[in-house]
């Protein structure tokens, strides 16, 4: 499992205005899902988020690292996926890092989603309810990695998802 880097500061922190944060890298494998979960529980814990938003964030962070490591890179060695979690006052910021192939999920044209649910097929939504469950995402390539940036208001208390 790999190991969390959590900021002492943060952690006993008593001023609310200061930003949580914890860091943790995972290898490119597909068991490694389990321990995405695992840091994210315990990052909701630190910051007091609630079921809900950990149940949104569960389900971008899962999304994002799985296409990364279903398609991100085009060898099989081992590669290390750098996730930054933030709570700073009431904006959730999450930062997903890798060095694989250069791609831009904001880039990707958006599904057409068939009214009848019955129509609709498996794969090909993943991105398009990452854009739907936070209110900003941004995209860099920067030193040969892929750095993708999303924001998430936690105010309001309610999922902003609607496909």
């Amino acid at each position: 499992m790999a190991s969390p880097d959590i900021s002492d500061e943060n952690l006993s922190a008593k001023d609310d205005n200061l930003p949580h944060t914890y860091s943790f890298g995972l290898k490119n494998d597909l068991s490694e899902l389990e321990v995405l979960r695992q840091q994210v529980k315990k990052f909701g814990k630190i910051a007091g988020l609630s079921e809900n938003c950990l149940f949104e964030i569960n389900l971008c962070l899962d999304e994002l690292f799985t296409n990364i490591v279903s398609y991100g890179f085009d060898d099989d060695r081992h590669h290390l996926i750098q996730f930054t979690l933030q709570l700073d006052k009431d904006v959730l910021i999450l930062d997903v890092e890798d060095g694989g192939i250069p791609f831009n999920p904001l880039s990707k044209k958006e599904p057409r989603i068939p009214i009848d649910p019955k129509n609709i097929k498996i794969g090909g939504l993943g991105i398009h309810i990452v854009k739907k469950l936070t209110n900003a995402i941004c995209y860099q390539r920067n030193q040969g990695k892929n750095h993708l940036t999303l924001r998430k208001s936690i105010e309001s208390g309610k999922s902003p998802l609607a496909i």
